[in-house]
């Protein structure tokens, strides 16, 4: 037989051949982006906030932000109706969602001991020189009953308002897409084969959402660079010379759960550890420039099924409830070292109590306030419980943006390994697809087709049918890691 080449040696642009294989992956696209980001952001913060520059960024990052919005709906309610059909061949489900929201409490108790501890060392609150005329209540307030408000849907479409500055919007709510979405699932699941035409449709349609969704994700290099320029061109950087003790120990708190918590939950169900961060790095990236975790949630979803090996039955459960839920950044790391902020700077004492409180908050909070999902919501749910001043808040709001970026990357990155840890414990991990993807997002198409069609962009290719009759071929063109 002739000699045939690879796939990707078949497909890559003859110029881009001669480029180191990591050179062009994904991830390394998105590192691109964020250094062309900077350098453009330094340059519009020296023409200034009115430059055309200025405007391009901001125009050219929200506009990202939003194509990833306007896939969410139509992704959550295909993939949710998709698994829950789909899970009536696992024996566990039950057992998974018990396990997921399980290791959602773990995660997010020991982020938010750290976050106490960072506070108690740092002790942000004393000697700093943010004016006190700062001091504002907040516009909204976290609840305990906002979850069972938010989760009761308002409508068959999961449509909410919500009223800000005089105008009026229209946003999704997911935890209202999920409910419905669940129940439209299990009721097809007990029509029976009357329900299996609608099924197959949905499937499709997930398969054509899908392929969108990718077109969209591809240009996460372009949408990263305008972010990031964004970011360093307009945020209130002047800010952080009255509360930088503070954003140095929010910082220090975010490091350590991604640098440290993580790293020894992974290692403690063996799964590589750089090989993680390795495949995540697309998702921490884009969470950390668009301060979105709904935003980044179809890539989240993405990345976790293509790249980590997650299953796309329990994919689709995991990662739009960990997106409204699983907030390790801005419902433990931020209210913890925040509460301690306000307190310290009224003078006013905490004792054990009011740390185990904190603690409690935070772990329960997140569902308390996912119909408002919010780092501010959920700090002024902790100081109602704390009984500190409220007006506090206002103290903290000029460094929000800043610190968001941070919270925002801890919490995508936690969503994906909840799904991942999950996944190996309950036996459902797919390491063939693991090791496919040497690093980021598998260049491909979805799971579902991956069989029939592949992209001429691909870098890191899927297990095929064809690959596993020949284990040779396999082994020549996966990397493992």
């Amino acid at each position: 037989m002739p000699k045939t080449q690879s796939q990707g040696e078949a497909r890559a642009p003859r110029g881009l051949s001669r480029l180191p294989s990591w050179s062009r992956g994904f991830g390394a696209q998105v590192i691109a982006g964020l250094i062309v980001g900077l350098i453009l952001g330094f340059i519009a913060r020296a023409q200034g906030s009115e430059g055309a520059l200025a405007g391009l960024l901001s125009g050219v990052g929200d506009t990202y932000v939003q194509l990833l919005k306007v896939m969410i709906p139509p992704l959550v309610v295909a993939a949710v109706i998709t698994s829950v059909a789909n899970l009536r061949q696992v024996t566990n489900a039950a057992k998974l969602a018990v396990s997921t929201i399980f290791w959602f409490m773990i995660t997010a108790a020991a982020s938010v001991l750290i976050g106490i501890g960072v506070g108690l060392l740092v002790r942000p609150g004393e000697g700093t020189s943010v004016a006190a005329s700062s001091a504002a209540e907040p516009e909204s307030t976290g609840s305990w009953l906002a979850f069972i408000q938010g989760i009761v849907p308002e409508n068959i479409l999961g449509l909410g308002t919500s009223t800000s500055d005089g105008e009026t919007t229209l946003a999704f709510n997911v935890l209202q897409l999920l409910v419905i979405a669940g129940v439209i699932g299990a009721a097809a699941v007990k029509v029976g084969p009357a329900a299996e035409p609608f099924l197959k449709f949905t499937e499709s349609f997930l398969s054509v959402v899908q392929k969108v969704l990718w077109w969209v994700i591809r240009l996460a290099p372009i949408g990263t660079a305008a972010l990031i320029g964004h970011a360093v061109s307009d945020y209130g950087w002047d800010a952080l010379g009255s509360l930088g003790k503070f954003a140095i120990a929010i910082y220090i708190g975010l490091a350590l759960v991604i640098g440290v918590l993580y790293p020894v939950v992974l290692a403690a169900h063996r799964i590589p550890v750089l090989g993680f961060f390795r495949r995540v790095w697309p998702v921490t990236s884009l969470g950390f420039v668009s301060r979105s975790s709904m935003g980044v949630m179809p890539l989240t979803q993405r990345v976790s099924e293509q790249s980590m090996g997650v299953p796309r039955e329990y994919a689709s459960f995991a990662i739009p409830l960990g997106a409204t839920t699983k907030m390790d950044g801005c419902a433990a790391i931020y209210p913890a070292i925040a509460a301690i902020f306000v307190a310290q700077f009224y003078g006013l004492p905490l004792g054990f109590t009011d740390y185990v409180l904190i603690m409690i908050v935070s772990v329960l909070g997140s569902a308390a306030t996912a119909g408002t999902t919010g780092a501010t919501v959920m700090l002024t749910l902790t100081l109602s419980t704390l009984g500190l001043p409220l007006s506090g808040v206002g103290l903290l709001l000029a460094v929000e943006p800043i610190l968001d970026m941070g919270r925002t990357a801890v919490n995508v990155t936690g969503q994906a390994l909840v799904a991942t840890v999950v996944s190996k414990r309950a036996g459902i991990w797919d390491r063939n697809t693991w090791d496919s993807a040497r690093s980021g997002l598998p260049s491909g198409e979805p799971a579902a087709v991956a069989s029939h069609e592949i992209d001429d962009s691909d870098s890191a290719r899927l297990t095929t049918p064809a690959d596993e009759e020949s284990p040779a071929r396999s082994r020549a063109s996966v990397t493992t890691s």
